[in-house]
């Protein structure tokens, strides 16, 4: 299964620090697959986060059925390191295992 993870558009900044490569990483190490949707700066002009998840803010994770998932990146990045991602998924009944 793909997930699509809505980030800053910065994709060059690759600090610990940074919450939308936290969550990237996190889902990299994890062996998720995803796709990298980078988004604009401006928080007026993310209208896709914002009608997703009642949010501006970065990152987000879209999942297959079109449900949303975001929290603060350090608990994304956990909750995908610990192998529940698919847990956060509305729309899924599947185990985590499935995400590889």
């Amino acid at each position: 299964m793909a997930v699509k993870l809505y980030r800053c558009s910065s994709q060059w900044v690759k600090i610990g620090a940074h919450p939308c490569w936290r969550v990237e990483k996190a889902l990299m190490e994890a062996g998720v697959d995803y796709e990298r949707v980078p988004g604009p700066v401006r928080r007026s002009k993310r209208d896709a986060l914002r009608s997703g998840t009642g949010q501006s803010l970065y990152p987000a994770i879209q999942f297959e059925d079109g449900s949303w998932y975001r929290e603060e990146s350090a608990d994304m990045a956990r909750t995908i390191r610990e192998g529940h991602l698919r847990d956060k998924d509305a729309g899924s009944g599947a185990s985590a295992a499935e995400l590889h």
